[in-house]
This record gives C-alpha cells, sequence and structure tokens, in this order.
C-alpha cells in the first residue's frame, strides 16, 4: 500500500511540538481574522442597508459586506504566504529533516530558532525561497504528463474519463512536492539551492510512481479526516455567525471550511510532508539524477528551464553535474 510508518511520521510530530504549536497560533490567528473581518463587514453592511428603501437592504448589504471582509483577509493572507512560508514552514521541515536522518534537535521554543537559523543559512532572503518554491512547484505540474497519468499504471482501454479523474487526483496529490524538494535542500547542505532543487526535482521524477503512489494514500487519508474536521466544525461556525447580523446562516459553511483549512494546515499538512520526505529520502539513497529524465523535463516545463538557468548561473556558468557529457 503505502512505504511510509504512521508511527514513525506522528512521532516526529510529536518531536517538533514548538512548530505545530506555531503552526497552531498563525492559524487560529488567521480563522479568527476571518471571523472578525468577516463579521464586521457585515455588520457595516447591516447598518449601510438601513438607508435603501428595499426592505431586503439590510441582509443583502450584511451579506456584501461580510464577502468584502472575508475578500480582505484573504487578500492579506495571500501577501503573507511569502513570509509564512520562510518562517513557519521552511523552519518545520528543516526540523523534520534533522529528525528523520537521527540528528538531535533542541528542545522547546529553542527548537525553534535553531531551524529558522538554518533556514537563514541557506535562504538568505524570504523572496529567494519563495521563488525557488514557485519554480518547483511549476517544474513538478509537467510530471504527470510525462508519466502518462493513471494511464502508465493502469492501462485500460475505453475509460478516458475515469482516466482523466484520476489523473485530476494524481496532480492534487501532488501539492507537497516543493516541501520534500525544500527537505532535500536543506538536508544536504546545499549553497546553491537552484542547482539542488534541479536535481531534487529530476530524482523525484525518476522515482515518480514510487512517490505518487504514497502521496494519493495520503491524499485519501488526509482528505478523509479534513471530511471529518468539517463536519464537526459546522457546530461552531454556525453558533458564531448566530451573534452576526443580518441573514447570514449561509456563511456557516465557508467558515467551517476555514477552520478545516487551518487544521489541515496546522495539523495535517506537517504529517504528509514529514511522512513523504521519508519515503523520497529512502527511495533515492544512492541514486542520481537521470540525465534523460532532466531533457525531457527542459522540454517540458518552462519553469524547469528557468530553475536550469538559475543553477548555472549559481554554478558560474559551468553546466551542472550529468550536462558536460550531452
Amino acid at each position: 500500500m503505502w512505504d511510509f510508518s504512521i508511527g514513525g511520521t506522528l512521532a516526529i510530530m510529536a518531536r517538533t511540538w514548538p512548530f505545530i504549536v506555531l503552526r497552531l497560533i498563525v492559524y487560529f490567528v488567521i480563522t479568527v481574522a476571518y471571523v472578525l473581518a468577516t463579521g464586521a463587514g457585515a455588520g457595516v453592511g447591516y447598518g449601510v442597508g438601513h438607508v435603501s428603501s428595499d426592505p431586503d437592504g439590510p441582509a443583502t448589504f450584511a451579506i456584501w459586506g461580510g464577502i468584502g471582509g472575508f475578500v480582505l483577509v484573504s487578500a492579506v493572507v495571500y501577501w503573507l504566504r511569502e513570509y509564512i512560508l520562510y518562517m513557519v514552514k521552511a523552519g518545520h521541515i528543516a526540523a523534520m529533516v534533522q529528525l528523520i536522518d537521527g540528528r538531535d534537535m533542541p528542545g522547546g521554543q529553542g527548537q525553534i530558532a535553531y531551524a529558522q537559523q538554518v533556514v537563514r543559512d541557506r535562504f538568505a532572503e524570504a523572496n529567494v525561497l519563495f521563488v525557488l518554491d514557485q519554480l518547483v512547484k511549476g517544474a513538478i505540474a509537467a510530471i504527470t504528463g510525462l508519466i502518462g497519468g493513471i494511464a502508465a499504471f493502469i492501462p485500460i482501454p475505453g475509460l478516458d474519463q475515469l482516466v482523466r479523474f484520476i489523473n485530476t487526483v494524481i496532480r492534487l496529490s501532488l501539492t507537497y512536492v516543493d516541501e520534500i524538494i525544500l527537505g532535500y535542500n536543506i538536508r544536504i547542505d546545499s549553497r546553491n539551492p537552484w542547482e539542488t532543487a534541479r536535481q531534487g526535482v529530476v530524482l523525484y521524477a525518476q522515482n515518480a510512481r514510487t512517490m505518487i503512489r504514497n502521496a494519493i494514500w495520503l491524499s485519501v487519508i488526509m482528505w478523509l479526516v479534513s471530511l471529518v474536521v468539517f463536519l464537526v466544525m459546522i457546530a461552531p461556525a454556525g453558533a458564531l455567525l448566530y451573534f452576526m447580523p443580518g441573514q447570514m446562516g449561509g456563511w456557516a459553511f465557508v467558515l467551517a471550511i476555514v477552520f478545516a483549512w487551518a487544521l489541515k494546515a496546522a495539523l495535517l499538512e506537517p504529517f504528509a510532508i514529514a511522512a513523504l520526505m521519508q519515503v523520497y529520502f529512502r527511495t533515492i539513497e544512492g541514486q542520481v539524477p537521470n540525465p534523460e529524465w532532466d531533457r525531457r523535463l527542459a522540454d517540458a516545463s518552462a519553469k524547469f528551464r528557468k530553475l536550469k538557468e538559475r543553477a548555472l548561473a549559481g554554478l558560474g556558468g559551468n553546466p551542472p553535474a550529468g550536462e558536460a557529457a550531452r
């Protein structure tokens, strides 16, 4: 079925509890911001709606005010995603890499400072890590097409709709590959993150079937748990909206999604990343990037070509390992 240990992964999460707490705080604050902004927007809209001659004006304006508050917080979260990646996600990955390799980690709050220093040593600025992350995501998107999607696993003729659906599931299962490549970067103490990321993507591609099989199983587990969390969160979301003005009952569904997303980001995402990093590190042990896969990725993905250009510039213009012979 899968190649990761659920017990071992939970142990890694337990030992990185300071980052779990940090994640819970960050995403709890974001969730509270959504609730407050939605409620404040609804309240303002409800008040403004009373100047309308339409008897449904207050309720209508309350709904639009709630939408405005929700969109505003979403824009702020989008703007902060670079900082969250740099200070929260990358630091947690650095801590997990240390533990996967059996190295000691400080306990308590010292763990956060130590891991974040490791990230700063590898990536001097947040925007460098963010650009690298986006290029890796773009390069990974080409892998599904190159391996033929599910048709490479189960070539069943006449089931085009099913094949397209399962290929979509496969693409969604690739969500955390950029974090795995980041872990690979940190693990080998890279001083040229662009070249290391290029190698990491190629290594992932040449082991795609193993990695995707595990990623699909993890995705199924996470979707099921997320669904349960969403159903549980419907009640408190509805209770919060009970105190908001206007006809805001429909927002209980939206806020339950936000609650579920926050818990998923705080707890389920690090579980998936830790599990997949263990599989990835074990699978690529002793391997070198396959030049043929490097060529195929370069032909298929503009993002991968850009990653190679940055890698080459970081190497002082010398071709990466394996390139000179071609």
